[in-house]
């Protein structure tokens, strides 16, 4: 049995070719027409009252915008994320070059104004060995007989008397620092002209022993080599007075100083080789 065919509206066909004519007139006629002709005036006139129901709908679908694209910026690669942890590490690798070498840079000046400043002989050298033990007050550095170092050669920093060579070898030297119990410096207090030793000790705190109870002496004293006994020359900085105590059954006084330097985080020192002159430090002799 066939099946009946569907028929083909005509009506349909006929409404189709109708529009086709009327798009080509009215496309005709915005061409030809000015700005001012009825069609341009017509879709001005739909934009203007369309333009309130678009900014409505802007403003309703802008958070919608927002999140959709906060979503898609999350969907970064795994890949994307580890090459800028490895740049971020980089980076950060970089800063802290920069910086020990301005660190560093800045030790180094200060040195060589200390030495050039008083016209001393020297060698500098790095710290390669901290103290072995807690009350221990010995360092290592990377100088020796090689370099012109000796044993009882004075060694300092950018503020001042650090402690003297020790053992020495063709390539590196032991420095007995002032903080040693076995140390021993004399010294006077820069103000007055006293003279005492500055000592070490276990604890490592450093005194200035010898000092009479008829002698004056208070808290911010500088006290400097006194160029006694031929090691030290006459005006290398040790340290200043931070406390003073008169006991009554002892003949000299208890003076705790500050050593100048910071004994505890040496990095370069510079050792006084040879002759060294007596340096220029103000007051009476």
């Amino acid at each position: 049995m066939k099946l009946p065919q569907p028929e083909r509206s005509s009506t349909a066909t006929g409404l189709l070719i109708v529009l086709v004519v009327v798009s080509i007139a009215l496309t005709t006629v915005w061409y030809r027409e000015g700005q001012r002709g009825p069609l341009h005036k017509t879709r001005l006139g739909v934009q203007v009252a369309a333009a309130p129901i678009g900014a409505v709908g802007e403003f309703v679908t802008r958070p919608i915008r927002g999140v959709i694209s906060w979503v898609s910026d999350l969907g970064v690669s795994r890949s994307q994320l580890e090459a800028l942890r490895q740049q971020n590490s980089q980076l950060r690798n970089q800063v802290a070059t920069l910086e020990e070498a301005r660190l560093e840079n800045e030790r180094l000046r200060a040195l060589v104004n200390f030495v050039q400043a008083n016209k001393l002989k020297s060698v500098g050298a790095d710290v390669i060995g901290r103290p072995e033990n807690s009350w221990e007050g010995v360092i290592t550095i990377d100088k020796g007989t090689a370099d012109g170092v000796q044993p009882d050669m004075p060694v300092v920093g950018a503020q001042g008397l650090l402690g003297q060579t020790t053992d020495v070898t063709s390539r590196s030297a032991k420095v007995r620092l002032i903080t040693d119990p076995q140390s021993g410096v004399a010294a006077l207090i820069q103000s007055n002209r006293a003279q005492g030793v500055v000592r070490g000790s276990i604890d490592g705190k450093v005194t200035l022993d010898f000092v009479s109870h008829e002698t004056t002496v208070k808290a911010g004293d500088v006290v400097i080599t006194s160029g006694v006994g031929g090691v030290y020359p006459k005006g290398l900085v040790i340290g200043e007075v931070t406390a003073v105590q008169n006991p009554p059954n002892s003949l000299y006084q208890d003076i705790q100083l500050a050593p100048a330097s910071n004994l505890a985080g040496l990095e370069d020192v510079v050792v006084l080789v040879g002759a060294t002159p007596k340096l220029s430090i103000g007051g009476p002799e």
